[in-house]
């Protein structure tokens, strides 16, 4: 069964992660980069996502101007994959724009609705976090 680790980002520049298992996770199978969908798939009600990237297993990033679920080498100069290639042109392994089951990670944008807030809980264990990370620096 599919498995997908999701970022959902929304245009203030916050983002969360969740995961989804199994049956949550079987309506994101066969969408494509670019694709608008409703935010209740992911567990957001009453707004819609945008799927702006993601990767694989392997971290191999999905390009959008490559059709499918496959991976295939690509000569790219740059784009989604291609760093500091100044001036040049490089054969990149990437993977298509469809959403398949080896995708692990996918990138959301959140087009309409808000995200979801954390709990009280989490909030505290991350300010706790921080707290002792400054301790650290002092010492």
């Amino acid at each position: 069964m599919a498995q997908f680790k999701l970022v959902i980002s929304d245009s203030t520049g916050k983002s969360v992660s969740q995961e989804l298992k199994d049956k949550s996770a079987q309506p994101l199978l066969g969408a494509k980069i670019g694709s608008v969908l409703d935010s209740s798939v992911i567990g957001i009600s009453g707004g819609k996502v945008k799927i702006t990237g993601g990767s694989d297993k392997s971290g191999t990033p999905m390009r959008s101007d490559v059709h499918g679920g496959v991976k295939k080498y690509v000569l790219m100069s740059e784009g989604v994959g291609a760093k500091n290639l100044e001036g040049g042109r490089i054969r990149k392994l990437v993977r298509g724009n469809m959403v398949t089951e080896e995708i692990y990670q996918l990138n959301v944008r959140l087009v309409e609705g808000r995200l979801p807030e954390k709990p009280k809980e989490e909030a505290q264990t991350a300010e706790e976090a921080a707290s002792a990370k400054e301790e650290k620096k002092k010492k």
